[in-house]
């Protein structure tokens, strides 16, 4: 079929078998004036031309996984160790919530120093301060008991990246303790138990193919998750990727376009990735279908060690200030910030 017309054909029936997202995926790019198009079009039907924000909170560097790809692995011992106490991160919240912030999200490393109970202590007391915010939880595969745990202590939210969906190269990407299977199963309870559930992949790490992001689209399809982030691989110069060339930014806007028209009312950021790879990413983010930017909330002391990967877009600017610059560079492409949670909905979006 000629792309085009896969193209729009996608854009009325939201499906795409794995031979149509190949397709899309090798030629996407020459039609991508008209993937933006029918993406933004798509988007403004479910949320307007309104841009949810999450309030990022880095709690955590420590990890014990040794993840090929990440500057915060535990064989890195060049990172700048950090944790933040319960009240440092109610901090952050009660500085967020100021600036109206009404999503938060706790993202870390996994680290085992916070027990079980910890963390539902943490998400406990910001819903008793906070209790018209949701809490995001981003800490890594878990029990299903801890799962249920930190859901009954108050969690809404749950974003756990797919990574890759073909295990051989799950395999080549992470140490031989961590499985495909595992992490897709892990998602599988997250949405069981209630949680919006959060997935996503990276675009052009080590040894990816079209086919393997081909299967990443089909298994979206199947697990049909609430959020789905994406963003291009960027090498940090202490992993065994660190020589290994960046992903492509404008594959990676063709796939966030296709995600929109896949999936019409899922929750889609314009990532930090994004926006550290090309000037003005997450505005090129949004103008792809995106329609979540989250801000970091965490200490201005710490957000320079939460190097996942290198040159890390940070303004240095403290979130007031940040937030501002940001709403002006939204409004100049004709959107807008808005105090809410802005919870998954499949009915259009408006402001309570």
């Amino acid at each position: 079929m000629d792309t085009a017309l896969l193209i729009e054909k996608l854009n009325n029936t939201h499906s795409l078998n794995k031979d149509e997202a190949l397709q899309l995926i090798k030629q996407g790019a020459q039609h991508k004036n008209l993937l933006f198009a029918l993406a933004q079009q798509t988007a403004q039907k479910s949320f307007g031309r309104q841009i949810f924000v999450r309030g990022l909170i880095e709690f955590t560097n420590y990890c014990k996984n040794d993840c090929y790809y990440c500057g915060i692995r535990r064989s890195n011992k060049n990172a700048a160790r950090y944790r933040l106490t319960q009240e440092e991160i109610l901090e952050c919240c009660r500085a967020g919530y100021g600036l109206g912030f009404r999503t938060f999200v706790l993202q870390g490393g996994e680290d085992y120093f916070y027990s079980d109970e910890d963390i539902a202590a943490i998400v406990r007391a910001i819903k008793a301060q906070h209790p018209d915010c949701a809490v995001t939880l981003s800490i890594g595969e878990r029990s299903r008991e801890t799962y249920a745990l930190w859901k009954k202590a108050g969690a809404d939210r749950y974003l756990l990246r797919h990574e890759t969906a073909d295990c051989a190269h799950y395999a080549k990407l992470h140490p031989a303790e961590l499985s495909a299977q595992n992490r897709q199963n892990c998602l599988y309870t997250l949405k069981e138990l209630g949680y919006q559930a959060g997935a996503g992949f990276m675009v052009g790490s080590p040894y990816q193919t079209a086919e393997n992001l081909a299967d990443d689209l089909m298994f979206l399809q199947k697990l049909r998750p609430q959020m789905i982030g994406i963003g291009p691989f960027i090498p940090h110069h202490d992993t065994p990727f660190k020589d290994e060339p960046a992903g492509s930014v404008e594959l990676t806007l063709v796939l966030l376009a296709v995600l929109r028209l896949l999936f019409p009312h899922v929750l889609l950021p314009a990532t930090t990735a994004l926006g550290t790879l090309a000037p003005g990413g997450r505005l090129l983010g949004i103008k792809a279908g995106a329609n979540v930017i989250m801000p970091n909330l965490s200490p201005q002391n710490v957000r320079g060690k939460y190097l996942l990967y290198d040159n890390k877009l940070h303004t240095g600017a403290e979130a007031a200030e940040a937030l501002n610059e940001l709403k002006r560079e939204v409004a100049s492409i004709g959107y807008r910030i808005v105090s809410a949670r802005g919870d998954y909905t499949e009915e259009p979006w408006t402001q309570g």
